[in-house]
């Protein structure tokens, strides 16, 4: 709301075109996981039991896998240890439900051992929710009143948000990665099928680098704009 509230050169020339490039990274994802949907699997695996079969296999037996609603709504929760799997992965046998699933899966192995990029995004989710909501009010209305102090703040604050999402690009490639190697290994998924698993899970990726880019370009500008005004 407080970007549009101020509308300046920065915001069109370097934030503009990272939101289109979001809407556009979600319009595809959506796109990409609806037509995989519809594609079933030859061996006629569920995402549920195609969770349960990669958590065995890497002697994970302490993490819950559960239904949850919505779509695309599915997720690794490390505190509870909980892998939700919304309703058209849980108990669907298309490649996309496959692919998903096996994404969550991987973030379950990544906690298991302690994987590097994800136990230090977690650290900082909470100054990550602080700055994401509290550092560019603060730091545009130092610009409005004048107050480099209260600029530097919120600048300061929003940085450690961006840093969030830049650590989160390696925990997702990584659960992709580890996803497509354990569909395959475990003969879940034929060849053909991977590749479509692959583009469901790329897709899903772009729009973390969107996500990413727009978070960078909008710290670029209060930077900018930080400095015009000193």
């Amino acid at each position: 709301m407080m970007n549009f509230l101020f509308m300046d050169q920065y915001f069109i020339l370097l934030v503009v075109p990272t939101m289109i490039l979001s809407m556009i990274a979600q319009i595809m994802v959506k796109s990409t996981f609806s037509k995989y949907s519809k594609v079933g699997s030859s061996k006629n695996i569920t995402g549920r039991e195609a969770a349960m079969m990669i958590l065995k296999t890497n002697s994970i037996n302490d993490v819950a896998v559960e239904s949850v609603r919505g779509s695309l709504s599915d997720h690794y929760d490390p505190g509870s240890k909980k892998l939700r799997l919304s309703e058209p992965v849980y108990a669907k046998a298309s490649i996309a439900a496959l692919g998903v699933a096996a994404h969550e899966a991987g973030h379950a192995i990544q906690h298991a051992k302690g994987y590097g990029p994800l136990v230090l995004r977690s650290t900082l989710v909470p100054v990550a929710n602080i700055g994401s909501r509290f550092g560019p009010i603060m730091a545009v209305m130092g610009l409005f009143l004048s107050m480099p102090p209260l600029l530097n703040i919120g600048i300061l604050l929003f940085t450690a948000a961006v840093l969030f999402y830049l650590v989160t690009l390696p925990v997702e490639f990584n659960a992709s990665s580890r996803a497509l190697a354990l569909l395959e290994s475990g003969d879940m998924l034929t060849r053909e099928e991977l590749n479509g698993a692959k583009k469901v899970l790329n897709a899903a990726a772009m729009t973390y680098v969107a996500s990413a880019l727009t978070a960078i370009m909008s710290l670029l500008r209060l930077i900018l704009l930080s400095r015009g005004r000193r």
